[in-house]
């Protein structure tokens, strides 16, 4: 913050709710700079967090904090990690099944103080959160979300380290309807109804009281979550709303109309149970591909051993028909393996010595030895599970949106409701009773549930749709903005080829073939660059000298020391640049470059020793995803560090536009420079692209990719297949309509009833029902995208 004088305050660092975009942070950056006592203050909308210095003397701490919850940025102080890191806890919220719940439990635990980084997620019904004890008890929290109706069960595995894939923990039973909290209610406040009923026909003069008393029982603990939220800084609530509805109704004297909402609003909120339930059961799918058992290799026996219990470096046998237990590496034996569980592969792929596996793919046929290179608890089933349930915690822009305005909306419709109810009777004469009517109506029908439900429940569907395809998606933010790219950047290696080359020329220059063969080989032992095998897999068995101070200049070159010989195998540009080429040279050059293959020159010094011409053939789907998204309106270009001549020759055949001979830091200005042109996609795989991934609106990775890869981008395609991003567009763009026809249907039924409602055609229950009609709509329609299939 320019300008602003050193503090030497206390350092203080929060988490600071819905602060969550760039112009977020600049309001709270703003408001800061004018504030007396602030000083060195940061804020980082992607994680929500500011921190700065307070001199408490001229600010106490009480003070700031008002003044950000007044800007609509509630902050919760985080714990000092000089003192207390905080315990990281992970809780199964029962009762916490749809998007409003979950609104209501973030709300209230973002206001204890010691409280951070909550998340919840309706669909698992997981809260996250870290909290320091000194400042707020683990009992305490506790207390508070039972209050609101929430009672949370602690996780065996927890606390676990923030950060962390958890291991996939037994699938929780899902209940049936009638069994569950809400299915429960539903009977209680439908029994209720019905005996109102019979009791009116056996006893008319007593009906009122009969119909009253259902309605204070059902909405007793409506009203008792009411008071609670209001309690902890959350007054404004459905339950609040319900509450005030179904109390008015007895007291107009509708009582008849007040148990018949509270009975319609309970089938509402079971509807999102079922809703939440159904996308539950893909989670819960994923977790039971992984075998509980595993056949361990002991001493040339095998035992039959847990799969938790599995160490890395441990070998194990998969037997014909059986689940692959762990990640790993094949050590002996060849089989077909069917992969679609796990990435979505649609036929099983040949798989031999030296090659990948993942855990929960099915061996259809040979014997094989895998050796374990990761735990149960960082499996491809357990990081996929862990990344899917952060996607979901991790909400949409539109979302977003919705949220916010729903904060500002039930108080503002509260008030309307209660303006209608007294303005016309006061100012105009009119008839109380029919007014106040029309005011509770219209409470009901301000109702933001289907509202409120909307977009979670389409980006819920769609997020668990793309990983039984193979994608994984990693937030709502990312499947909304994916549809909408009008350009997407391809890396060449191992996104739109094979990753697989090989050398398929070598021109002796100073040396004889083979010299340069294993010279060429010493200098990129231990590399694990594409081109760097594809020159040791030629050496094959023959003898290679040592090589000492390897070293990689990036995108130009490898450069050792080989019996005193200062090698390097290089570009022919770095070669260029050392010593001008020989014209014979750079014709031959160009000739291998115009085939389509990439060149390298072993030098001694500026001496060219030989030219190796290595090629990776485009993957054999490439073109087919290249003419998908030309067909769904998507420019697709090829960003490479390759020389031109190989770029163009596989664009070219490819169909897409190339920039090539681009360095690592090329491709984040040549992402900035597209990103001016609308929203950009990158595509890739290696270490060199996750800057890439980072810069551009939307990063996805290949699953064979690296980890860094995977961990920066913000999709990734677990199958080897390119056509997976048009596959990717197509679902965003499936999404995003689904959303808009269930803000429709959400708003459409409002605005007729409110219509009708004030004309006087219906009343009290078709309003509630409006409400309960659209979140059956919404729902219906949100699971619809759980059959996605991309054309």
């Amino acid at each position: 913050m320019t300008g602003t004088p050193p503090i030497s305050g206390t350092p203080l660092r929060y988490f600071v709710a819905r602060m969550d975009c760039a112009d977020c942070a600049r309001t709270v950056q703003s408001a800061l700079s004018r504030l007396p006592g602030v000083g060195d203050p940061k804020v980082n909308f992607t994680t929500q967090t500011l921190s700065l210095r307070l001199d408490e003397a001229q600010l106490p701490r009480e003070t700031l904090e008002r003044t950000l919850r007044a800007l609509g940025y509630p902050p919760t102080l985080e714990p000092a990690p000089a003192t207390s890191a905080g315990l990281t806890l992970r809780y199964f919220v029962n009762n916490m099944d749809c998007a409003d719940c979950a609104g209501k439990v973030q709300g209230v635990v973002s206001r204890l103080p010691g409280v951070g980084e909550a998340k919840v997620n309706f669909t698992t019904q997981v809260l996250s959160l870290t909290l320091d004890e000194s400042r707020t008890p683990r009992a305490q929290l506790e207390q508070a979300l039972r209050a609101i109706g929430y009672p949370p069960e602690l996780q065996s595995d927890a606390p676990v380290p923030p950060g962390t894939a958890s291991a996939p923990r037994p699938a929780r039973v899902e209940l049936p309807w009638y069994r569950t909290a809400k299915g429960r209610n539903v009977l209680l406040t439908g029994g209720l109804l019905a005996l109102a009923l019979l009791f009116s026909l056996v006893a008319p003069s007593l009906a009122f009281w009969a119909y009253a008393a259902a309605t204070l029982i059902g909405v007793w603990p409506l009203v008792l979550k009411a008071l609670a939220s209001t309690r902890l800084g959350e007054p404004f609530t459905i339950n609040t709303l319900i509450s005030v509805a179904a109390i008015g109704a007895i007291a107009i004297g509708e009582a008849a109309e007040g148990a018949l909402v509270v009975f319609l609003f309970a089938v509402g909120e079971l509807l999102e149970n079922i809703a939440a339930g159904r996308a539950r059961a893909g989670i819960q799918a994923l977790a039971a591909l992984a075998p509980k058992t595993a056949l361990l290799l002991d001493g040339g026996q095998t035992r039959e051993v847990p799969v938790e219990q599995l160490q890395v470096g441990q070998l194990v046998r998969v037997p014909p028909g059986g689940r692959v237990p762990a990640d790993g590496t094949i050590t002996e034996g060849h089989s077909n393996l069917d992969d679609s569980p796990v990435t979505g592969e649609s036929v099983p792929v040949h798989k031999g010595a030296g090659d990948t596996v993942y855990a929960g793919s099915i061996n259809t046929d040979g014997v094989l030895t895998v050796r374990v290179d990761r735990g149960a608890s960082d499996n491809t089933i357990a990081r996929i599970i862990h990344l899917v349930e952060e996607a979901e915690s991790a909400k949409a822009p539109t979302a977003r949106f919705i949220d916010r305005f729903s904060r500002w909306y039930t108080p503002a419709a509260m008030l309307i409701a209660l303006l209608f109810a007294v303005l016309p009777p006061l100012l105009f004469g009119q008839p109380w009773h029919e007014w106040i009517y029309k005011g509770v109506a219209l409470l009901l029908i301000a109702c933001p549930c289907a509202l409120v439900l909307s977009v979670p429940a389409a980006v819920t569907s769609g997020i668990s749709a793309g990983a039984r395809q193979g994608l994984l998606i990693k937030g709502g933010a990312a499947l909304e903005t994916i549809g909408s790219v009008n350009t997407i950047a391809f890396d060449k290696t191992g996104t739109l080829t094979e990753n697989k080359p090989q050398v398929t020329d070598i021109v002796p220059l100073g040396a004889a073939e083979q010299e340069v063969v294993t010279l060429a080989a010493a200098v990129e032992t231990g590399s694990a660059h594409p081109l760097a095998k594809a020159i040791l897999g030629r050496a094959g068995d023959l003898n290679i000298p040592a090589a000492d101070n390897a070293r990689a200049i990036p995108g130009k070159a490898v450069t050792a020391t080989v019996g005193g010989r200062a090698l390097a195998v290089g570009s022919p540009r770095y070669a260029q640049d050392l010593a001008p080429l020989a014209p014979d040279v750079q014709r031959r050059i160009e000739a291998l470059e115009q085939q389509g293959k990439t060149v390298v020159v072993l030098l001694d010094g500026p001496v060219p020793l030989g030219l190796l011409a290595i090629r990776d053939e485009p993957r054999t789907d490439a073109k087919a995803a290249i003419a998908k998204l030309h067909a769904l309106g998507v420019r697709s270009v090829m960003l490479t560090g390759d020389n031109a001549r190989t770029g163009r020759a596989i664009a070219g055949d490819l169909g897409l536009d190339v920039e090539a001979e681009l360095m690592p830091e090329d491709k984040l200005r040549r992402i900035a420079d597209l990103k001016q042109g609308g929203k950009i996609a990158m595509v890739g795989d290696g270490i060199n692209d996750a800057p890439a991934l980072a810069q551009s609106d939307v990063g996805i990775a290949m699953g064979g990719g690296t980890d860094v890869a995977l961990e920066t981008a913000d999709a990734a395609l677990l199958r080897h297949s390119v056509t997976g991003v048009s596959d990717l567009v197509q679902l965003s763009r499936a999404t995003m309509r689904n959303i808009r026809q269930n803000v429709t249907f959400a708003l459409g039924l409002k605005a007729i009833f409110l219509v009708t409602t004030l004309l006087g055609i219906t009343g009290l229950w078709p309003a509630i029902l409006s409400d309960t009609g659209a979140t059956v709509l919404v729902t219906a329609n949100a699971l619809r995208l759980l059959r996605f299939r991309p054309s």
